[in-house]
């Protein structure tokens, strides 16, 4: 494993993609490996949706949700070896990788006033880390951190995201993983606010046929070259 380069050139790196496609997974390790913060914005959207359904917001009603959106303090760890995050000082790690939080998060998530809340965090984070940090999402290189260092999106194939998937929930239908992943994707893609697109200038990446280790050194790889270039 590469050893982190405390003396190299600060880097925003920002890796969108949609679920199954290894984001999470490869955000972590090439923080890990550059000596980077890490900050998974999925869990900030979950935290959200979690605190609407724990205080009885109808998260079908966009005006109940926009109106509550600024109650919660959601405070974001970004340690790549133990990101954390909690709710009002709670720990909702756990709670937030509920089927309930899972199904109602894209509704949470489409409302512009959840995305603004949630988008002010993200960036404040990014500015506050020292050395660079891996923003990982949907919308981190179209709307979040449009100026980012190296944009890098990744994909993959309904089937090998959902075998993936249903490997991460043991014993989960891959099927009925691979409907739910399909139809995430068409919510995601298609909101008004901040939809799940890919940036004109980021690099594309297909891990269908990609260990986690290749995709992990390819996009070290291209974090070494942008900084070489700077």
């Amino acid at each position: 494993m590469e050893i982190a380069d405390r003396t190299a050139p600060a880097v925003i790196v920002a890796i969108d993609g949609p679920s199954g496609t290894g984001k999470s997974s490869t955000s972590k390790a090439v923080a890990v490996q550059l000596g980077l913060s890490y900050l998974d914005t999925g869990a900030q959207y979950r935290a959200i949706t979690w605190w609407m359904v724990h205080n009885g917001i109808d998260t079908d009603d966009a005006s109940a949700i926009a109106a509550a959106a600024g109650k919660p303090d959601i405070v974001s760890g970004t340690d790549p070896a133990g990101p954390t995050i909690t709710v009002d000082g709670t720990d909702v790690a756990g709670p937030i990788r509920t089927a309930e939080v899972t199904a109602k998060v894209s509704a949470v998530s489409a409302v512009p006033e959840v995305r603004a809340r949630i988008t002010e965090l993200q960036r404040a984070l990014a500015r506050e880390a020292v050395g660079g940090i891996v923003v990982e999402g949907r919308d981190i290189g179209t709307t979040v951190l449009p100026d980012a260092d190296l944009k890098v999106f990744l994909t993959a194939s309904p089937e090998a995201r959902a075998a993936r998937r249903s490997g991460e929930l043991k014993g989960s239908d891959v099927h009925a993983t691979r409907e739910a992943l399909v139809k995430r994707d068409a919510a995601d893609s298609s909101r008004k606010t901040s939809p799940l697109a890919k940036a004109d200038d980021a690099v594309e990446v297909d891990t269908t046929d990609l260990t986690l280790q290749q995709v992990i050194e390819c996009v070290v790889t291209l974090v070494g070259e942008k900084r070489a270039g700077q």
